[in-house]
């Protein structure tokens, strides 16, 4: 298995991409395509101190920046190391990509080379968010801001496809995210999504409001890219400040240092359900590829987990299963 990994990507590249890198290979056994300036990766992998064989590099003389506007540069600079690598997959020379760079530069490079899988219209961002059931898979996070009831059916489609081989759900219950649990609720775009999905085959469950995501009730929740976008990053707002919260409570009083301590194997292993890091990255389902898309501000450990994503991904013949779901939708 070849997977390509923009190296320049992500706020703190190409340090940390490149001890993920050298993490997953070790781990995982895979090839890893290590794609960007050449001559700085190759300065990141010394200071490793063991650079596995596996792990190659292959040379991109651009870097498009987390600010610069995302379907404009990934037409602009071609030779940048998102493109590079999104090429790598569409020549056939990589299995999945996994980039922590631009999201809407990745997101355009994948539909310039990639295109969309026959049958989809839209790709949608699918992220894994922490429940008391296990985790949920919400799409779309970012990718189709003003989705159609097509495209919401679509998306539908290729996460109940996702939950099934990669959660391991037999039949994932999934719900449309909305202001209330009746069908007559929210804008009529949502009202007719509600109505495609209830004849479909799908194990729809009906609406989801916000407080249904992280208690389970849903395995799929779905929504369109704009509001994804909101409820991730408030999730993400509210659990670092909660973590703030607690060690400042704790810090006050001697008897809760104490508590803390004895405490604080539950502590660790809560916040390792809530860390995004553990998560790795999330798929852009619906491109005719395999294009994982990681934090921003990604450590080595969330690149590492990134690579094992794709490297699921690629095991598990997701993008067939969701060919074969579309092809067969009632």
């Amino acid at each position: 298995m070849r997977i390509a990994v923009d190296g320049m990507g992500g706020d703190y590249a190409p340090k940390v991409v490149v001890e993920g890198a050298v993490q997953a290979a070790l781990e995982y056994g895979s090839e890893i395509i290590l794609v960007g300036d050449k001559a700085r990766l190759e300065a990141e992998l010394k200071k490793t101190g063991h650079v596995p064989s596996n792990v190659k590099i292959h040379h991109a003389s651009e870097i498009i920046d987390m600010h610069e506007p995302g379907a404009a540069s990934a037409r602009a600079k071609k030779d940048s190391s998102i493109c590079v690598a999104t090429e790598l997959a569409k020549e056939g020379k990589a299995d999945a990509v996994v980039s922590a760079g631009n999201t809407a530069a990745f997101v355009s490079a994948a539909m310039l080379s990639l295109r969309r899988l026959p049958g989809v219209e839209r790709p949608g961002i699918a992220i894994p968010l922490p429940s008391i059931k296990g985790p949920v898979l919400l799409i779309d996070v970012g990718a189709t801001i003003n989705p159609e009831p097509e495209h919401l059916m679509g998306f539908g489609l290729m996460g109940d496809v996702y939950a099934k081989h990669i959660f391991g759900r037999k039949n994932p219950s999934i719900g449309l995210l909305n202001i209330g649990e009746e069908s007559s609720k929210g804008p009529d775009y949502l009202k007719k999504t509600h109505q495609l999905l209830e004849s479909s085959k799908l194990n729809f469950k009906g609406n989801a409001e916000g407080k249904d995501i992280f208690t389970g009730v849903f395995d799929v929740v779905i929504c369109d890219g704009y509001t994804g976008n909101v409820v991730l990053k408030v999730s993400e707002s509210i659990a670092s400040t909660i973590a703030s919260f607690i060690k400042d409570q704790i810090k006050k009083d001697p008897l809760r240092i104490i508590g803390g301590l004895l405490t604080k194997p539950a502590l660790e292993a809560v916040k390792k359900q809530i860390d995004y890091a553990e998560y790795g990255g999330a798929p852009l389902l619906g491109v005719n590829g395999i294009c994982i898309i990681s934090h921003g501000r990604s450590s080595a450990k969330a690149i590492k987990n990134a690579i094992r994503v794709a490297g699921e991904f690629v095991d598990h013949k997701v993008n067939n299963h969701i060919l074969d779901s579309i092809n067969n939708p009632k």
